[in-house]
Parts: C-alpha cells; structure tokens; sequence
C-alpha cells in the first residue's frame, strides 16, 4: 500500500505563490504517473496537473501559465509550484498516483484558500 503525504497548503492573498508537497511511501515513484487534482466546495475533483514517470507534463488550461509540476525521483516526492494565484483556485488539492499496474493511490489533501 502506497501512502501519498501532501503538505504546503495555507492562506494566500490572489497574486502570491504557494508550493505544495506531495511525498510517496514507496521507492519505485518513479516509475509512477503522479497528479495533482482540486476539490473546490460544491464541486467536482478535477484534474489541476500530471507528470508521468518520463516527465511529461500536461495542465488544465485553467491554470496553464501560472502552475508548474516538477518531481524528485530521489526523494519520490512531486511539487505543485502555483503563482499569480486567484481566489477561484481556492480548494482542497489532492495528491494521486497511478502505479504502471493501474493502481490508484490518493493522499488526504491539503487546503489552499486565496483570500484577501
């Protein structure tokens, strides 16, 4: 069982950055696909950003620009490095991870808020 660890979360004010943490329990990240989804209240999860294990990245059009998805296959964690954040980034992002065997793993979750 892999366990997916997310931190970084917190209040920002729209236009500031925040980086988000996601660290995997497992030596063979690596070789894992591994994305960040966001759950605004009221809504649906939806797919943020994705890096797979050759590092290919693909982001919603959302936040295209503004967001970057980056990993250390040393450490097996992946980041989420957002800037020029909007109060409609406010939600809880999850960390997810898809084994080359199709297994799916999520982690807790960690709140951004974008207020001022």
């Amino acid at each position: 069982q892999v366990q997916l660890v997310e931190s970084g979360g917190g209040l920002v004010e729209p236009g500031g950055s925040l980086g988000l943490s996601c660290a995997a329990s497992t030596s063979f990240a690596s070789r894992y696909t591994m994305d960040w989804y966001r759950q605004a209240p009221g809504k649906q999860r939806t797919l943020v950003a994705r890096i797979t294990s050759s590092s290919t990245t693909t982001y919603a059009d959302s936040v295209k620009g503004r967001f970057t998805i980056s990993r250390d296959n040393a450490k097996n964690t992946v980041y989420l490095q957002m800037n020029s954040l909007k109060p409609e980034d406010t939600a809880v992002y999850y960390c997810h991870a898809l084994s080359p065997g199709d297994m799916n793993y999520w982690g807790k979750g960690t709140l951004v808020t974008v207020s001022s």
